[in-house]
């Protein structure tokens, strides 16, 4: 699981840096003690997209980057992007409790945190449970790409 999250993480980042070219794209970046999957900085300022694949807990990264633009810790503004696989949909339809604890944090945060945006999307691939994995997954990272580029 952990190479096609940093496969899917690469991609990202560099479909990223094709489309919005005005920011430095980078993954795994530290914010205090917190890594972020992909980073896109300029000077006025910074996407955050945390690409959920199977986390137990989803709602923690928008928890921790919150609190983070409300001490402070960032000059200019943030804008987070929390994009959840396909493992948080539901079989009987809707998404899992999971996703909506995050998209509800998030969403607060984004009314009440002043520099802070944030906005939930879907990323449509079914994340591996261990083991290989197909090549088909690159289509979902570049509409997440196309996606993503309209809202920056």
């Amino acid at each position: 699981m952990a190479a096609f999250t940093d496969a899917v993480h690469d991609a990202l980042r560099d479909a990223l840096a094709e489309r919005l070219p005005g920011f430095e794209w980078t993954t795994e970046e530290r914010v205090r003690r917190t890594p972020v999957d992909v980073t896109g900085e300029r000077a006025d300022r910074r996407v955050f997209v945390e690409v959920e694949m199977r986390r137990a807990d989803p709602a923690n990264n928008p928890v921790k980057l919150a609190r983070y633009a409300d001490a402070g810790d960032f000059d200019c503004p943030v804008f987070l992007v929390q994009a959840f696989s396909d493992y948080y949909e539901l079989d009987s339809g809707g998404v899992s409790s999971k996703r909506k604890n995050a998209v509800f944090v998030g969403r607060l945060a984004d009314d009440h945190i002043s520099g802070f945006s944030y906005r939930a999307l879907d990323l449509s691939l079914t994340p591996p449970k261990h083991g290989d994995y197909a090549e088909d997954w690159r289509p979902a990272v570049d509409a997440l790409a196309d996606e993503l580029a309209e809202l920056v």
